[in-house]
């Protein structure tokens, strides 16, 4: 792979990366509810899906998943579900919480953000992270283009995931960073149950969206 092959990918990637999607609303509300330090459990857990998905595409079951639609309908619509449930938990959250523990914040008392176990941030991570098969095809599509087939194919491959995961942890840090500002807004009871709402809906509407569109 020529270093001009390279920097494209490096585009390519940083511009797909930057879409906002599940995972970087994700660490978006995360950022907001528990904080940039607690969000990094729920980042090592997204970053583990998207690796585990580079290397399924890699090891050729991309093309397993568009072979046999039935299993790829099935992974879609568990994501999905998923989504969905994730949408409607953040719209039913107490604003009430959100509201008491940014003010305890502000005011410089311990504990003034929620606080959740990180394994429950990293599981939260995964899943979303893994909620879409379509990664798998996508990547299966993508990394051969960047390869040189003249060179041994393995070192290729392990650069090109290695600069996608500081590529994307790179954009879940910037999205985890705008909701820890906007989490410092979530003083007021009514402001946070709109964030709440809004972003419960954004991720139902992702769910629906990857249920209904097929591949």
């Amino acid at each position: 792979m020529s270093l001009h092959t390279w920097w494209l990918y490096v585009a390519t990637v940083f511009v797909v990366c930057a879409i906002p999607g599940p995972n970087m609303l994700l660490m978006m509300t995360h950022g907001a509810r528990y904080g940039m330090r607690q969000t990094t459990a729920a980042m090592a857990g997204c970053l583990m899906s998207l690796m585990l998905m580079l290397a399924v595409s890699v090891a050729g079951l991309g093309v397993f998943l568009k072979a046999w639609p039935t299993m790829f309908n099935v992974l879609r619509l568990l994501g999905a579900g998923y989504l969905v449930r994730l949408g409607v938990k953040a719209w039913r959250a107490p604003a009430s919480e959100i509201a008491a523990a940014q003010l305890d914040a502000s005011s410089g008392q311990p504990g003034g953000k929620l606080v959740r176990s990180r394994g429950a941030l990293f599981r939260n991570g995964f899943l979303v992270g893994s909620s879409n098969p379509k990664a798998i095809l996508f990547s299966a599509a993508l990394l051969p283009q960047f390869i040189d087939a003249t060179r041994s194919t393995l070192p290729q491959f392990g650069i090109l995931v290695a600069t996608t995961a500081v590529l994307e942890v790179g954009w879940y840090i910037v999205y985890a960073g705008c909701g820890t500002r906007i989490g410092a807004k979530l003083k007021s009871r009514s402001v946070a149950k709109a964030f709440n709402r809004l972003t419960g809906g954004v991720f139902v509407g992702f769910g629906a969206m990857m249920a209904l569109v097929r591949h």
